[in-house]
């Protein structure tokens, strides 16, 4: 399979120009190695070769001296106080673009080093791949979400491919396999190997099969309210041991909390986060579900669905012209909205629906909250199975699922 160029890397191409450390963090296997190798520089290091790991722990200052520059040092999670080294090196002359660093765990997760290079360090999230990548097609539909729509009035887009989409989810490995089994293995491995891997590096975890029970039963609840008390006692952890969990759940990019949409004016909102895994693969994985029969009939269905389309808005936002706030709505009284991009002076609500038609009723939360902010609402989007755009009122459109391929 060739190299899926990512959507980012005209960004990170620029970023080198302006600072003189990039970091490429993500999770394992999500690609933050061959997107570095494919920048056309020359000088490359792996932490995970134990001869590098041991000359770098040693002698650190050593190490980077002698380094020919620019460079890519790979799985720099797995040394973090090298970070010290690094700001020391290019506080005596600095020259963009010389340090490329890759790490499995964002920078917050790294202990002891969270600013040790502000101002020095640009950083960029990489994802599991998005349908326009996987499809190699342009364009940005945060981007997109943000401006008119009518141009693509009555334009049909095939949804076809979505349900295998989410099944298979962003890795690039698995879009490399055909086979059901050894995606199920493949899965099972990197669940294992990598989680494992990372999280023993970022906590001091002394049960790990209760901490892969826990890592589970929050997957699963993917798409829906975070409700700590609850997850404790099912998980049967204290809330100290839960907390430093999840914080490492979160630190290697396996699941995001998205926080409620607040405005001053707005009264009786739900405050409660809600979770999201960031890969549909692993989320069906965990679920069992490995082909499109059993999504069919899945009682998770709803929040699959939700996180995919979750998934992508959020992969699309890294590389946004202008990027968005992503927000969900609720009231205490039920009135609810899967998402929110809100922009510097505009909001656009965003609904998932799984069926072939939408009508106006569809959008009657939407309208809800247009009437609670009329000054900055900008529109609403029912994203739906049918094959067309369709304009349902002035501001109102349902766009096709298979619109996030095109």
């Amino acid at each position: 399979m060739k190299y899926l160029k990512r959507s980012i890397r005209e960004d990170i191409e620029n970023y080198l120009n302006y600072f003189p450390v990039l970091l490429i963090s993500g999770a394992r296997q999500v690609g933050k190695s061959t997107l570095a190798l494919h920048l056309g520089i020359d000088s490359y290091v792996t932490l995970d070769d134990i001869n590098m790991y041991q000359m770098a722990k040693n002698d650190p200052k050593g190490f980077i001296e002698h380094l020919e520059k620019p460079v890519i040092i790979d799985e720099v999670q797995r040394l973090p106080q090298l970070m010290i080294t690094i700001k020391e090196y290019v506080d005596k002359e600095r020259i963009n673009g010389e340090f490329i660093l890759t790490g499995s765990a964002s920078l917050v997760g790294f202990k002891d080093i969270s600013d040790s290079l502000a101002g020095r360090i640009g950083i960029v999230e990489l994802y599991p791949l998005s349908l326009k990548e996987k499809y190699e097609n342009v364009g940005n539909v945060v981007d997109i979400f943000s401006k008119n729509l009518d141009m693509f009035l009555l334009k049909k887009y095939d949804n076809s491919s979505i349900v295998q989409n989410i099944i298979d989810g962003g890795y690039p490995e698995i879009q490399k396999i055909d086979h059901a089994k050894s995606k199920y293995l493949w899965f099972s491995s990197y669940i294992r190997t990598y989680i494992e891997s990372d999280a023993k590096e970022l906590a001091n975890i002394r049960n790990m099969d209760k901490f892969m029970n826990m890592y589970r039963l929050c997957m699963i609840r993917s798409g829906n309210i975070f409700n700590q008390n609850e997850l404790q006692k099912e998980c049967g952890l204290d809330n100290k041991t839960f907390s430093s969990y999840f914080f490492v759940l979160e630190h290697t990019y396996q699941l995001q909390k998205i926080q409620p949409f607040f405005k001053n004016e707005l009264k009786r909102l739900v405050k409660s986060p809600k979770i999201y895994a960031i890969d549909t693969g692993v989320l069906c994985h965990l679920l069992r579900i490995t082909n499109t029969e059993e999504y069919e009939v899945s009682h998770y269905k709803g929040d699959i669905l939700e996180t995919f389309i979750y998934t992508e808005l959020l992969k699309a936002n890294t590389y946004a012209s202008s990027r968005a706030a992503l927000s969900y709505y609720r009231t205490s009284d039920k009135k609810e909205i899967d998402f929110i991009l809100e922009f510097s002076n505009s909001v656009v609500a965003i609904e998932v629906k799984a069926s072939k038609s939408v009508s106006k009723s569809d959008f009657k939360h939407i309208y809800h909250l247009a009437n609670e902010i009329p000054e900055v609402f900008s529109k609403g989007i029912v994203l739906y199975n049918g094959e067309s755009v369709l304009k349902i009122d002035e501001n109102m459109y349902a766009v096709p699922f298979g619109f996030l391929i095109s």
